[in-house]
């Protein structure tokens, strides 16, 4: 009894703990960082008491930490599944072009928040929101696959960090470009910036 006592306390503290990360994301998508008060995200969870958010979190910066941990996973497993079984590398960058950009087109309002955090979160010792070690892990991604593509004769040769910094800025922009041109199309959006990455990496005869 004890045991299935236990699981079901984890089970509902697991599912608290998402509804307050989907609360905070949707009030940081809607207010901004700064108006994202415990308040303002229990009012929006339909929370009775802040102090709901308080026992599952110790402060706003383990709050914004679980939102970035949050939406960086479900971004990593949707990567994931695309990318699987591809037959080259050119068929991988370009995937994980279309991909990501997908990804900011179907999950608009996680994408807004994550980036509001990432310009003015600051953790412990004013360690910024983005995580150094994640954007290392996702130009170490990159890297890797225009070093493949290079050696396996997929790729012209070039500076595999530059190639790998820059495509992956012009997909961290899209959420900055949404907030200025929100009706942009983002289908032809993905066409443009992955065929660009597919001329400048591609061989010439």
């Amino acid at each position: 009894m004890q045991v299935r006592d236990a699981t079901a306390r984890s089970v509902a503290a697991t599912a608290r703990r998402s509804q307050i990360v989907a609360a905070t994301i949707d009030t940081i998508s809607d207010l901004g960082y700064r108006q994202a008060s415990f308040a303002r995200i229990a009012q929006r969870a339909g929370l009775s008491s802040t102090r709901l958010i308080s026992y599952h979190f110790a402060g706003k910066d383990e709050l914004m930490r679980a939102v970035i941990a949050d939406v960086s996973g479900e971004i990593r497993d949707f990567l994931t599944e695309r990318l699987r079984d591809l037959p080259d590398r050119r068929s991988a960058l370009l995937t994980y072009i279309r991909a990501r950009i997908e990804y900011t087109a179907t999950h608009r309002a996680r994408m807004d928040a994550l980036m509001s955090i990432f310009l003015e979160f600051r953790g412990p010792a004013d360690q910024r929101g983005d995580d150094s070690a994640a954007e290392r892990r996702t130009l170490g991604y990159l890297q890797d696959l225009l070093v493949a593509g290079q050696r396996s004769g997929e790729f012209r040769q070039f500076d595999p960090f530059v190639l790998a910094s820059t495509i992956q800025r012009a997909i961290d922009s899209l959420p900055f470009l949404l907030r200025t041109a929100p009706d942009l199309d983002l289908d032809s959006y993905a066409d443009e910036v992955a065929t660009l990455f597919d001329l400048a990496t591609r061989k010439t005869p």
